[in-house]
């Protein structure tokens, strides 16, 4: 990454004055991000646990490490997507900013057996207290059932965001194929991950690996070329996914 930084600054001076401001403001805000995992948990080789203080605390890590990319995605496609024209790009840019959050809570739900065993417990602590729990306690897996009380309503706050972006998909254009695809195979990537955890059960087991198959992935491909087109299957497509996982709530 340091050997390209010459290379991606001159790129950078390439890009017209508002095109560089996103850049720098969207690469501002994820540093942010790390700067947050970097302050708010100890060394992965210090043998210690720490976890985010409050709900606040984890949506706004979802907004530094991937809503905000959902922002800068809305901003340049306006800018340079002729039949984008007529979105209003606050508006957008917050449903943009869901988009993104649902697919960093998705990676913060599966990934938490392994995040904890490497220091790190993004679910909130008020809420792990409230339920009678510490971050230590969801190091052992029989205790998933009581971590339950936590782990659901953010399940349910991710559904909310990928409702969020289905809208978002939904509002670019049928002719602007390429654009709705760039959003579509990531919002069935990640819900379609979402489900598979939903109904796997193994919430708080570090063996148990979450995600879909090469198979699945070609499939989706493939199925998503003629589907693009149509709001109707789309619609269907991914509310068959989502009610997996509302099924637990």
């Amino acid at each position: 990454m340091l050997d390209s930084l010459v290379d991606a600054f001159a790129l950078l001076e390439t890009l017209d004055s508002t095109d560089q401001k996103q850049v720098r403001r969207v690469v501002s805000t994820l540093v942010q991000g790390m700067e947050m995992d970097l302050t708010a948990f100890p060394t992965e080789d210090s043998g210690g646990l720490a976890a985010l203080a409050t709900w606040a605390d984890l949506d706004r890590y979802t907004y530094l490490i991937a809503g905000c990319v959902g922002e800068f995605w809305t901003k340049i496609s306006v800018a340079h997507e002729t039949s984008l024209k007529a979105w209003d790009v606050e508006k957008m840019s917050e449903i943009g900013r869901r988009f993104g959050k649902a697919l960093q809570l998705t990676n913060v739900l599966r990934d938490l057996p392994r995040d904890l065993r490497n220091g790190r417990c993004y679910l909130p602590a008020d809420e792990l207290a409230v339920a009678g729990l510490s971050p230590e306690h969801l190091l052992d897996p029989t205790n998933e059932s009581r971590a339950q009380a936590v782990l659901l309503p953010w399940m349910e706050t991710a559904i909310g965001h990928f409702q969020a972006a289905e809208e978002y998909l939904v509002a670019i254009p049928r002719r602007s194929v390429r654009l709705r695809l760039a959003c579509l195979w990531p919002l069935l990537l990640g819900l379609a991950t979402l489900a598979r955890l939903a109904r796997s059960g193994e919430w708080l087991d570090p063996e148990s690996t979450v995600k879909v198959s090469r198979g699945w992935v070609y499939r989706m491909i493939l199925m998503s070329l003629p589907a693009v087109l149509s709001n109707h299957i789309l619609r269907f497509w991914i509310g068959r996914l989502r009610r997996k996982v509302e099924m637990l709530f």
